[in-house]
């Protein structure tokens, strides 16, 4: 007799979740949802709902009150490298000297050996990411002179260095124009053939024109599809101009 070989454990799964930062007040509240390999996942929700907590629970960061999380098959805390993060914007001293290179090999530091010096394949990864965010040309330049979307662009190539199965993302088009945010998404669509993106957004328009399912999380977490969301919008439950962004100018 043959055994069938199971299949791989998924990259997200999460299982009667409760978290809260108030013992008697749940931030998230029996939250079950699973994320299979490849999804482009938009996270929505009002503010305070737990988006952003929730990306923090994933990354091992939090501990959940009840429940489970599995990051391929095992806790978020042995993952260290599986999973890169892209902050809404960083902040930091735009006169402090480093180059946009140097920004972006800084997300080599967890492959560091014990004397501190970055290999060969370090610099060529962050290169390579560089060119896969279309900034090799702004290498030598001090990250603080770049444009906020340019700046996010940058962000995202220092979280694609560590060689991540999951990416993600809060809110990476808050703080630029439309131009730049029709470039990060069209960017975050050449790049998610090889990821499992989750994106918090409060831009609606990302959700139904991009992504492949939504994770509405305010206390709960619901799953649905950007269809399903447009249909929550015709009975009125949510509120957001439905137009079209602009187009990229990446080449």
């Amino acid at each position: 007799m043959t055994s069938t070989p199971s299949s791989s454990p998924l990259p997200i799964s999460i299982q009667d979740l409760s978290f809260g930062y108030n013992k008697g007040e749940p931030t998230i509240t029996h939250a079950t949802f699973d994320v299979k390999e490849g999804e482009f996942i938009g996270i929505i929700g009002p503010n305070g709902g737990g988006k952003t907590t929730l990306l923090k629970l994933l990354m091992g960061f939090l501990d959940p009150w009840k429940g489970s999380i599995s990051i391929f098959g095992q806790s978020p805390k042995k993952h260290p490298n599986g999973i890169a993060y892209v902050p809404q914007q960083l902040r930091f001293d735009k006169q402090f000297p480093i180059t946009t290179f140097e920004l972006v090999l800084g997300g080599r530091l967890s492959n560091l050996p014990w004397w501190g010096s970055f290999s060969k394949e370090d610099r060529e990864r962050a290169l390579h990411s560089l060119e896969q965010v279309h900034l090799s040309d702004y290498a030598k330049k001090p990250f603080g002179t770049l444009s906020g979307g340019q700046a996010q662009r940058a962000l995202i190539a220092r979280a694609l260095t560590s060689n991540p199965k999951i990416l993600l993302l809060d809110e990476p088009t808050s703080s630029v124009d439309a131009q730049a945010e029709a470039d990060i998404h069209e960017l975050l669509s050449k790049i998610r053939k090889n990821l499992t993106i989750l994106m918090v957004t409060h831009d609606i328009r990302s959700v139904i024109n991009h992504v492949e399912r939504v994770l509405c999380v305010q206390g709960r977490v619901e799953s649905m599809s950007p269809a399903e969301l447009c249909e929550h919008f015709a009975l009125g439950l949510y509120h957001f101009p439905l137009i079209q962004t602009p187009q990229s100018h990446l080449t």
